[in-house]
């Protein structure tokens, strides 16, 4: 889950930062993503709303979601069998790729959206194609990472020759 948070991170949605992370039966990492724009389109060119008149105007029609990327990133054959961490419950657009991929458990932390048509119709598809999913629990609250913590060997001037 650390690894989902981690990549989430790289997103430039100002409200969501959704990040997924892919492992095989060996707990190796097979797929990370984040939610974005797609390849080629200029994040900064498209909106990132999250509400206007024009529902082109939002971020919706536009983005692909993390659990998207991170199967369309896989560096495996396939997904068949994985375990996929997610940061936020998978919609049910995510939930149907979820199940053509052949994912055979969901991860999640947050369920926020729980009580959505579309959480609804995701759990009820995960339901039908027996995917497990559970939410996660956390051992620890945070993870630190500390670029200043790596041992630099000492740098040799001249007078320690």
């Amino acid at each position: 889950m650390a690894v989902a948070f981690l990549s989430a991170q790289r997103s430039k949605d100002p409200n969501s930062q959704v990040g997924a992370c892919i492992v095989n039966q060996e707990n190796k990492i097979v797929g990370i993503g984040y939610n974005g724009m797609p390849n080629g389109c200029d994040d900064d060119q498209l909106p990132w709303a999250r509400s206007a008149d024009d529902r082109l105007d939002t971020k919706y029609p536009y983005v692909c979601h993390a659990e998207l990327n991170a199967i369309m990133n896989k560096n495996s054959a396939d997904v068949k069998g994985c375990t996929m961490y997610v940061a936020l419950f998978p919609c049910n657009e995510c939930a149907k790729l979820i199940i053509q991929a052949g994912i055979k458990e969901v991860v999640y932390l947050s369920d926020k959206y729980h009580d959505t048509p579309e959480m609804t119709a995701s759990r009820r598809l995960l339901n039908m194609a027996r995917i497990q999913y559970k939410q996660f629990q956390p051992k620890r609250t945070s993870i630190v990472i500390d670029f200043n913590s790596i041992n630099h060997p000492p740098l040799l001037n001249s007078s320690t020759k």
